[in-house]
């Protein structure tokens, strides 16, 4: 049984979609039909480095994130996407250059690559859409280098939130080890700066939330 209400299964045991909002606007109307659905349980990959790329994904709930391997063997994160495509580099390249790895069990949506590549060379008022949509992932990963480049933590939280958070909450959908990583420090030094946060009254925690107080 699938577990989002995006996805639900047709005869044939296919997961077929409803498309999300965002995606139903952003894809030719010809293309709504060629998408699929799909569930992966935490740290399963999507794809991996060297897979030709067949599918671009889009993620609906959960999060992925794309990893290469550092020199002395470790995960380096290159991108973490909750809501949106991942990937998107890897439309019209040969192989993927990193994998794609569910950290927590996620909900996506499949998109044909080579259906979605030649759309974007047929149809120009498509490919605008699609070139405004890297432009917002591209200001968003400015932000993310932005606020990894401040060195209070507590600085970089309040960043986060005023950045990404809506209307002064920002949703911890994966945890707060996944949120300490996204922002480049250990866990305990989040913990340690949340609680100084709320201390001062800065911030206060809900269930999955940070919110800010003022």
């Amino acid at each position: 049984m699938c577990l989002f209400s995006f996805c639900v299964y047709d005869r044939s045991h296919m997961k077929s979609v409803v498309l999300p909002p965002s995606l139903k606007t952003l894809l030719p109307s010809q293309m709504h039909d060629l998408c699929t659905g799909a569930f992966y349980k935490r740290n399963e990959r999507l794809f991996l480095t060297g897979g030709k790329p067949e599918w671009m994904f889009y993620v609906i709930a959960g999060e992925v994130t794309l990893e290469r391997t550092g020199l002395q063997g470790e995960p380096v994160v290159l991108q973490r996407t909750r809501l949106g495509f991942v990937s998107e580099a890897s439309l019209k390249v040969a192989k993927y250059h990193c994998d794609g790895l569910a950290i927590t069990d996620s909900n996506v949506i499949k998109v044909p690559a080579k259906e979605l590549a030649a759309a974007l060379d047929r149809d120009p008022e498509f490919a605008s859409r699609w070139i405004s949509m890297l432009n917002a992932e591209v200001k968003r990963l400015r932000l993310h280098c932005e606020r990894l480049s401040m060195k209070s933590l507590k600085d970089r939280v309040l960043h986060l939130i005023n950045t990404e958070g809506k209307n002064g909450k920002y949703q911890v959908n994966t945890g707060l080890k996944s949120l300490a990583g996204e922002l480049g420090v250990t866990h305990e030094a989040l913990y340690r700066t949340l609680a100084a946060l709320e201390k001062t009254k800065t911030i206060r925690r809900e269930e999955g939330l940070l919110a800010l107080t003022h």
